[in-house]
């Protein structure tokens, strides 16, 4: 029979929507309804990549991001949230659940797992590995607690960090993976908030740094220049211009004293010097005499005599008052003015308005802050390093300022108790920033040393009684503890936390420590 033009066109319009059907078929590796047992069919789009054995629990025709990485035999599913509060994976009726838990101080990771609902205490096969955000893994082996499997070590602080953990459940091969991610105490900040904020970022890496023994010390008045001022004469304050506290020059009145004894001297000054007037009157008539040969030499010879006594008793009544700090009087006989001995401070003052005071009375202490001493002890094994002329940099945990000096001075016996010798540093004080009393870290220094790993000092900051650091993560920073060695004010020596080649806060990083503490209060853990 014949074929029409028209029933020519309708057989090749089948034809080719059957080509565009298989087509299609071929190009999503198959329809909604595909089992998983389809994955080894030879039409299926992704069999040249799953000669792994895997298992992929999702729904046919949803895009894999975890196609290329496996090759493990491992079965990846999306984290659902379990009863517990942690990561679910499911696959059939076997689930396991990762979580961490926070008891008694200390984190752990938990894992849970059950096979047809029923939790499983025996023939779990666990095991996993923790990345930190400074890239350093940490392996985790699991032992089973009640009714869950715990990790063996606790989770040291910063919680930032991404857990793995591998379980084979009884009687499965293939494994389930379960992964868990923490970003606890968490800085977040743009690039932008860190240029701005002036965050300086550097790499820590090897360096040479001096060798140095730290030791803790004190800072004191400076006793070469500290002065316990006493009257040396008794009396009765009638005045009292100066306060502690105040800064003084030289000279400056601190009190003024009513003083008997300080009338009678200066009385007997009076009485020499008028006797001096007459002794010197008489020595000249008798000179003019005895010229002129009107009188005896023995008359003048007498009256010279008498001018040097009375010569002599002016001197000594003056050297009295010299030696109490009086002058001659001015005002009042019996009034003393107590001066400063020197240019400082008033830092005691035991006096007031109307007291009585004795001569040897401590009634000011002036101590002179421009240079202050900062004492320690060293022990008897550490005297060998310790000696006069070795630079030391002084630092407190107060403020951020730092002190660069030399050992000044080294007991040469040691305690018959402690068994240590004293040692100070004199330090030069500009703005009196260092203040006696104030705790410092005093830091002998030796010779460079090279290091594996070392950061800016600026860096360091004590969080929580702990040196750390804050090292930059995608999109912000987190502290990281450490544990610091040998250091010359400008670079310090990391021993533990801290590995070659991360980044972290060199400059200001005290801004990330008041965000920090601003994120601690919101945090209860």
């Amino acid at each position: 029979m014949a074929i029409t033009k028209k029933q020519k066109a309708a057989i090749a319009a089948i034809i080719i929507a059957g080509a565009l059907g298989c087509g299609a078929v071929l190009l999503t590796g198959g329809t909604k309804g595909s089992s998983e047992e389809d994955h080894g069919h030879a039409e299926h789009s992704e069999a040249k990549g799953h000669d792994d054995a895997e298992h992929h629990g999702k729904a046919a025709g949803e895009g894999h991001p975890d196609d290329k990485d496996h090759a493990d035999e491992e079965h990846h599913e999306t984290a659902k949230k379990g009863p517990h509060g942690g990561n679910l994976y499911t696959r059939g009726g076997d689930t396991i659940e990762l979580a961490m838990s926070e008891e008694g101080g200390e984190a752990r990771l938990r894992v849970w797992a059950t096979k047809a609902g029923k939790p499983v205490a025996g023939g779990l096969s666990l095991s996993g590995d923790l990345k930190r955000a400074t890239g350093e893994s940490e392996p985790l082996q699991f032992k089973p607690v009640k009714d869950f499997f715990q990790s063996d070590a606790s989770i040291d602080e910063p919680h930032v960090f991404d857990a793995t953990v591998t379980a084979v459940l009884p009687g499965e091969k293939a494994p389930l993976v379960a992964k868990l991610s923490k970003e606890e105490g968490k800085i977040e900040l743009t690039a932008e908030q860190v240029t701005k904020a002036a965050i300086g970022v550097q790499v820590a890496g090897p360096a040479k740094v001096q060798s140095g023994l730290q030791f803790p010390g004190e800072i004191r008045f400076n006793e070469d220049r500290t002065a316990h001022v006493v009257p040396r004469l008794a009396g009765v304050v009638e005045a009292v211009p100066a306060n502690i506290g105040q800064q003084v020059k030289k000279g400056h009145v601190l009190a003024i004293i009513a003083s008997t004894g300080l009338s009678e001297q200066r009385s007997e000054l009076l009485a020499a010097q008028r006797r001096l007037d007459l002794a010197l009157t008489t020595h000249d008539r008798e000179k003019k005499l005895w010229e002129e040969k009107i009188s005896a030499e023995q008359d003048f010879l007498q009256a010279r005599t008498a001018l040097q006594e009375a010569q002599i008793a002016v001197q000594n009544a003056q050297q009295k008052l010299v030696a109490i700090g009086a002058s001659a009087a001015s005002k009042g006989l019996n009034q003393f003015e107590l001066r400063a001995p020197f240019d400082g401070i008033i830092v005691e003052k035991h006096l007031a308005l109307g007291e009585a005071v004795k001569e040897d009375a401590n009634i000011f202490t002036i101590s002179d802050l421009s240079t202050v001493w900062a004492e320690f002890v060293v022990s008897a094994k550490d005297l060998g390093h310790v000696r006069v002329g070795e630079k030391v940099t002084i630092s407190s945990t107060s403020f951020d300022s730092k002190a660069e000096g030399t050992v000044s001075y080294v007991g040469s016996l040691l305690g018959e108790q402690t068994r240590t010798a004293k040692a100070r540093v004199t330090l030069v004080n500009p703005g009196m920033a260092w203040r006696p009393g104030l705790f410092v870290t005093v830091n002998v220094l030796g010779e460079d040393v090279q290091v594996p790993v070392s950061v800016s000092s600026d860096a360091v900051q004590e969080i929580n009684g702990q040196n750390a650091v804050f090292i930059a993560v995608p999109g912000g920073f987190v502290v990281q503890p450490i544990k610091i060695g040998r250091t010359n004010g400008k670079l310090v020596e990391v021993l533990e936390g801290l590995k070659p080649g991360v980044r972290y806060a060199a400059a200001n990083s005290f801004i990330l420590k008041s965000e920090l503490g601003k994120a601690s209060a919101e945090h209860a853990h």
